[in-house]
């Protein structure tokens, strides 16, 4: 068996970062920038207010209280969307609403709430004071032209394709999202609602990782469920290489399995096979064929996805030129015993956390079973227990959440 790190090394050394592409915002989010991105205006582009309100002299409401209320003409409304053509002046004020522009010589906003308008709408009550600048959004406070509003290498957020968005900025270049193709392979796997017949088991793994990929930002093609067969598998394989940038397939890569994806792939690309010091998922195999890269993860569905969490989907994260690929782990506190036996192997356990007066507890699933996807269903992480006796009640305890 080699180490988990070992594993993870040789893998993220063999796949490289995907060529620049430019993309419409609306599809960017996920997605890595190539270059940084800078601001060509004023944000905001005019002086606005903040609430609604009154626009005014802050002058003017000195000593406004609600038992001595001071009173201001109302000259006007301004809605958002409208350019006042006018200026106030000492003693007047005017309505406006949020997002508008302030007029000349209002240097302050009192908000609606504490104000009190005559019926016949001309005179404003004001019960409280207001100082220069209140609720008043200044143009230019939030960026200016050539400000640096994303970095290079940034994950887009729905925040960032807003700000974009509010640049008049439409699109933006990207590193590319990988494509990535899934099949699964045995004879024993159908797919459908039909009672099964002896023998046979449903696939869940394919659905599993297509869901996942989709869920990690990636762009997804299944492959479908193949035969054991290997001029099915080659022309699987085939046709994923062309379409895909890089392919993942369950099953066959355990050592005891036929070896019909064995066969195919190492005729058809550079490919190791390995026994990694971990449980779940201790078998994996890892090559490339013409370029793209290829996953071999466990058949058993909670190894298939612990798999892909430690290894596929770092390289994946590496190929659209994320910054942090590796899971990143965290500290807490087990709030039960997790027991386990020597065995040279980092347990990863299917596990609950809560958070109590600021503390991470966490609680292990009582399904641990490689092939017990109901247990992987109800944890939200995979705490981390090196070999040994485990981790008694108590204790400190690395997780990650997925």
């Amino acid at each position: 068996m080699i180490p988990l790190d070992e594993a993870q090394d040789y893998v993220l050394e063999r796949v490289s970062q995907l060529p620049e592409e430019v993309v419409g915002i609306t599809s960017a989010r996920e997605r890595v920038t190539a270059e940084a991105v800078t601001s060509g205006e004023l944000v905001p582009p005019f002086d606005n207010t903040a609430v609604d309100g009154y626009a005014l002299k802050a002058a003017d409401t000195d000593g406004a209280t609600e038992s001595n209320e001071v009173t201001l003409e109302v000259i006007g409304t301004i809605p958002a969307g409208t350019q006042p053509d006018f200026e106030i002046k000492s003693g007047q004020s005017v309505k406006i609403m949020t997002g508008a522009p302030l007029p000349e010589g209002a240097d302050a906003v009192v908000m609606v709430e504490w104000t009190r308008q005559d019926k016949s709408k001309d005179l404003v009550h004001l019960s409280r004071s207001a100082k220069r600048g209140d609720h008043i959004r200044r143009s230019g406070e939030d960026l200016c032209p050539g400000d640096q509003v994303i970095d290079k290498g940034t994950a887009l957020t729905p925040a960032h394709i807003g700000l974009l968005a509010g640049l008049g900025i439409y699109q933006v270049n990207t590193i590319g999202r990988p494509t990535v193709g899934v099949f699964s392979t045995g004879d024993e796997l159908v797919e459908g609602n039909e009672p099964l017949l002896p023998g046979q088991i449903r696939d869940s793994n394919r659905f599993s990782l297509v869901a996942l990929l989709e869920s990690d930002g990636f762009e997804t093609i299944d492959l479908g469920l193949i035969p054991d067969n290997e001029e099915a598998i080659e022309r699987t394989v085939r046709e994923g290489v062309a379409k895909c940038d890089a392919l993942i397939t369950t099953g066959g890569v355990s050592m005891g399995d036929y070896d019909y994806v064995k066969v195919v792939l190492n005729n058809m690309g550079d490919m190791r096979w390995m026994q990694i010091a971990i449980k779940p998922a201790k078998p994996f195999a890892f090559g490339v064929v013409q370029g793209v890269p290829i996953f071999g993860l466990p058949g058993n569905p909670v190894s298939s996805m612990v798999s892909y969490l430690l290894l596929a989907k770092p390289a994946l994260h590496k190929m659209m030129g994320r910054k942090s690929i590796l899971p990143e782990v965290l500290h807490g506190i087990a709030a039960d015993d997790f027991r386990r036996r020597v065995d040279g192997k980092t347990h990863f356990v299917r596990s609950f956390f809560n958070e109590e007066k600021g503390v991470t507890l966490l609680s292990p699933i009582g399904k641990q079973g490689s092939h017990q996807l109901s247990g992987m269903a109800e944890a939200n992480t995979l705490s981390i227990i090196p070999d040994g006796d485990g981790v008694p009640k108590g204790n400190p305890i690395e997780y990650f959440r997925f």
